[in-house]
């Protein structure tokens, strides 16, 4: 219960995210907005969930952010496309971090399921940090393909940056991603002597998830999120209004259906993926 809370624990966890948010703020990876984002989702993590779940955290946002910076210079041509840039605001950092941060709240609000280090909440938690790892890495390597991207809904080729559109490098970094998360969640349970068995299910479902996670990603890009189209560029995007100022017209999917939206429902997907191998195989 909340009750059980400890408040030192808490405040740690709101040092921590501070650290972790000035650092990104200082090095261009967070907004101002992204620094109060990760203020939220980290100090809620970190205190409730612990230093297992916050690692986890810290793997994503380190690993995602190098990423971003990597080769960048060949990846501005692309920033018409998306809808934001490699600074990560309010939205985005909630949008990754957030279902974690929600998952770490719901482990003290409601009883005990199989908790502990190695149970189902943490499972769960593995398996969101490790859809939007594997995304932020699909999406951050995937763009760098020496092969056009094909979409995943029809297997034609489309223009590099499309949403939807998915290569074999991307897929390939997206397992990579997911792995990573995994490997990290099963060595912290190493460290607390949880057992092989526990550490073997803990990897595997936190890889399945992610890569679900991400897959479920690209389909939602390619099917129902927003994309709006520039008459004076003539060029498909996911802004609203281009990089030329003028304002972009609904082409297809729904407008209230963002990228961050999409982000947060591949976490959710990832989270509800890895939970449901935990829970059958814990």
């Amino acid at each position: 219960m909340l009750g059980s809370v400890n408040l030192f624990e808490l405040v740690g966890g709101l040092a921590l995210s501070l650290v972790i948010g000035v650092t990104g703020y200082r090095r261009g990876a967070l907004s101002g907005s992204g620094v109060a984002g990760a203020l939220i989702s980290g100090t809620l993590i970190f205190g409730l969930g612990g230093w297992e779940w916050g690692t986890l955290l810290i793997v994503f946002f380190v690993s995602s952010s190098a990423l971003s910076f990597y080769r960048a210079r060949e990846k501005q041509a692309l920033s018409e496309k998306f809808p934001k840039g490699h600074r990560r605001d309010l939205a985005q950092a909630l949008a990754n971090g957030g279902l974690a941060a929600l998952l770490a709240v719901l482990s003290h609000l409601l009883p005990p399921l199989m908790g502990g280090a190695g149970g189902v909440w943490f499972v769960a938690c593995a398996g969101a940090m490790a859809a939007v790892n594997a995304d932020t890495w699909a999406t951050e390597l995937g763009v760098l393909s020496p092969h056009p991207p094909r979409s995943i809904t029809t297997g034609r080729r489309v223009e590099v940056g499309t949403s939807g559109g998915v290569t074999w490098l991307g897929t390939a970094a997206s397992l990579g991603g997911a792995l990573t998360i995994g490997l990290v969640a099963g060595l912290e349970l190493l460290i607390l002597r949880q057992g092989w068995a526990s550490v073997a299910t803990l990897l595997l479902a936190a890889t399945v998830g992610g890569a679900a996670g991400s897959a479920f990603d690209s389909l939602l890009g390619a099917t129902v999120q927003a994309i709006y189209w520039c008459d004076t560029c003539g060029k498909e995007t996911e802004r609203r209004v281009h990089l030329c100022g003028a304002e972009t017209r609904l082409l297809r999917g729904g407008r209230w259906l963002g990228n961050d939206l999409v982000n947060f429902a591949a976490s959710a997907v990832g989270a509800l993926v890895a939970a449901g191998i935990g829970l059958g195989l814990l």
